[in-house]
């Protein structure tokens, strides 16, 4: 063992390091995610703009150990390789005011939520739009994409119609994004009598329910795997979505019973 660390210029200590791989640390898991967030949405942003944005969201981190994830999670090329971020709020679309905040569901197809997340592959970022029935916080939409654009989040959204068939009187929540804003989206929710509400300009805690869900999504699929590609990512995500968080994952905001679970109760 020596002589193999004294050929790599390794200690002992290092090449274990380097041989056992190091199981995040939920808090880890936290900074990571919000990192990549940052990453995406400020393009621009060195390892040194993120440090202090998460020193201002309050983790205690330095520069090094953010240069050290930024490096493993492949974020220090997304500056040059132009990412696109997931909420573009700079256009001139319209956009409608926070209804969903007034709401407390009783049923289904009362309040839907929507958002968009991206996922890191081996060699590409790939994007994942969902649409939540906020009363059971099940998954009734989702597409899988390498675009932004908004064929993605329309995908979803016309996955849900054709599940659902809502009643006239739905109110549809997003982010004031682009993709949701746009003109093929919102005349989809129109034709189908839907109420468009949008979460005020830069405030996360208008789709808590969705912020909630990414961060489940994130926790117990994403970080877990490491997707060989885009068709691996889509039939692993599928497989957790459909059937384990809809079907047996005990939610918390539910009594402890899974979404699917919580809608036969509620209708029987």
């Amino acid at each position: 063992m020596n002589a193999l660390c004294q050929m790599t210029g390794l200690s002992r200590a290092g090449f274990y390091r380097r041989r056992l791989p190091r199981q995040a640390t939920p808090v880890e898991m936290e900074i990571r995610d919000r990192m990549q967030k940052i990453a995406l949405e400020s393009p621009a942003y060195g390892y040194r703009r993120i440090t202090a944005e998460l020193q201002r969201c309050g983790f205690a981190v330095n520069h090094k150990r953010v240069l050290r994830m930024m490096r493993e999670d492949n974020l220090l090329c997304v500056r040059g390789r132009a990412f696109k971020i997931t909420t573009d709020s700079r256009h001139h679309l319209p956009v409608y005011p926070n209804l969903a905040k007034d709401i407390q569901p009783t049923a289904v197809n009362q309040l839907w939520v929507a958002d968009i997340t991206y996922i890191r592959l081996r060699t590409e970022f790939v994007y994942l739009a969902v649409v939540l029935d906020a009363f059971s916080r099940r998954v009734i939409g989702w597409a899988l994409g390498r675009t932004l654009e908004a064929s993605l989040a329309i995908a979803a959204l016309r996955m849900a119609l054709l599940d659902r068939q809502p009643a006239p009187g739905l109110v549809h929540h997003s982010d004031r994004g682009v993709q949701y804003a746009s003109l093929d989206y919102t005349e989809m929710l129109k034709q189908h009598k839907a109420t468009i509400s949008m979460s005020r300009k830069g405030n996360p805690y208008d789709n808590a329910a969705c912020e909630s869900f990414m961060k489940t999504l994130k926790y117990e699929e994403v970080y877990r795997n490491e997707y060989r590609d885009f068709h691996d990512a889509r039939s692993s995500i599928g497989e957790f979505l459909e059937r384990v968080y809809n079907q047996t994952r005990l939610h918390s905001a539910l009594g402890y019973v899974p979404p699917a679970e919580f809608e036969d109760g509620a209708t029987a």
